[in-house]
């Protein structure tokens, strides 16, 4: 019966996933906006979220909406930058009840990614809806994978209301090396992988990236009015050092210079918009990093004055690789250590190659060419998990 009911979930799932909407002027709806199709799913279950700030139906909370009609929601699985979104990137996210709804807060960042299976026996479904920013390297998707693999462990439903990728239109960047999986890379899939969520955990299912994957009941439930072309501006930061839909588009290529000595800008009103460095001057923009508790508590260069470039209003999206390869240049000419966390950069980059082809002196465009089979290989592999047009 148990068999019968999960085909019956499955081939649910795949049909909300063929319906897709032809191309319209139609605002996006969310897959959290879907009520009418999720709360029957829902009814006399004890419900289980991983939600943060970006959780939201319209100007209320996914916590709130859902308890507003009458859905037992019994915990709260909170990932990294907590469940309000105002904790530091790497800062301890600790277990705590909800103040508003005395609903239990189960931390899955830090030492404790997956729950026990006595925590998960407590929730008949759990639900993901976060807003994710379409880079293998932002942690949310791990936190999925890891939910995910709780559930099928603990046959538990799995449930995942998508949302636009702002990045979608791009498919870019190496694939992820086995030897190099970590907590800012577990799949096999480039830096820019062009999936919502939802799409991504139907490919972590079908391709058996979780355990137990064969045991998961997974239900999706789509965007509609969407396709992957769109301009999406998120009408929340989904993190305290993402602010605005600019440093989202840069991120992808700015966040290789985490793992040099350059700021990328934690600690002033434009995070993810600069770079700048004290000693060698990038450029002619001035600024100084400072300590502000939730977003960026001891930044780089903290109090330090900085010489580098504004991208607030730069046109640069995609993995831009000109710029990096180009602050390389200006620190190996100062006989300066550019790569200084060279590990970290191999775990971002999801292997060794493209460090090693910047210190090989490759241009932006031979690496970018290195890249081209991995990705239409990818394309195809992708194709059967996707819910909207490619």
């Amino acid at each position: 019966m148990r068999l019968l009911q999960k085909c019956c979930i499955v081939l649910l799932v795949f049909a909300l996933g063929a319906c897709v909407s032809p191309p319209s002027r139609e605002p996006i709806q969310v897959g959290a906006t879907q009520v009418e199709v999720y709360l029957p799913l829902l009814k006399d279950k004890r419900v289980a979220l991983v939600v943060n700030q970006t959780s939201r139906v319209g100007d209320v909370h996914l916590v709130d909406f859902l308890l507003s009609k009458q859905v037992n929601v019994v915990r709260i699985f909170a990932p990294e930058h907590g469940f309000r979104g105002d904790h530091d990137a790497g800062a301890p996210v600790s277990n705590d009840i909800d103040r508003k709804t005395g609903i239990v807060i189960t931390s899955i960042y830090g030492k404790n990614k997956k729950p026990s299976l006595n925590i998960m026996d407590q929730a008949d479904i759990v639900i993901f809806d976060i807003q994710d920013v379409g880079v293998r390297f932002y942690t949310y998707i791990s936190s999925m994978h890891y939910m995910m693999e709780a559930a099928a462990e603990s046959s538990t439903q799995f449930m995942v209301f998508d949302r636009p990728n702002p990045n979608g239109r791009f498919t870019d960047g190496p694939i992820l090396q086995s030897a190099y999986k970590s907590f800012v890379g577990m799949h096999p899939i480039p830096v820019l992988h062009g999936m919502t969520v939802a799409e991504l955990a139907r490919m972590i299912k079908g391709e058996k990236w979780i355990k137990n994957a064969d045991e998961l009941t997974l239900i999706t439930i789509a965007n509609s009015h969407y396709r992957r072309d769109m301009n999406y501006d998120l009408p929340v930061a989904p993190s305290p050092n993402l602010p605005n839909s600019q440093s989202v588009r840069l991120y992808p290529w700015l966040c290789f210079f985490e793992a040099t000595p350059i700021s990328v800008g934690r600690g002033t009103d434009f995070p993810f918009q600069v770079i700048g460095h004290n000693t060698v001057s990038l450029g002619d923009f001035r600024f100084s990093p400072e300590s502000r508790p939730g977003a960026a508590l001891k930044p780089k260069l903290e109090g330090q004055a900085l010489k580098g470039i504004d991208l607030r209003h730069s046109a640069q999206q995609g993995l831009d690789l000109q710029q990096f390869i180009k602050a390389y240049q200006q620190f190996t000419a100062s006989d300066l250590n550019f790569f200084e966390r060279p590990d970290f950069m191999d775990k971002l980059a999801g292997s060794n190659k493209l460090r090693l082809a910047i210190e090989q002196g490759q241009s932006a465009e031979q690496i970018k060419r290195s890249w081209k089979p991995g990705i239409r290989a990818f394309k195809v592999q992708r194709k059967p998990f996707l819910l909207y047009p490619d």
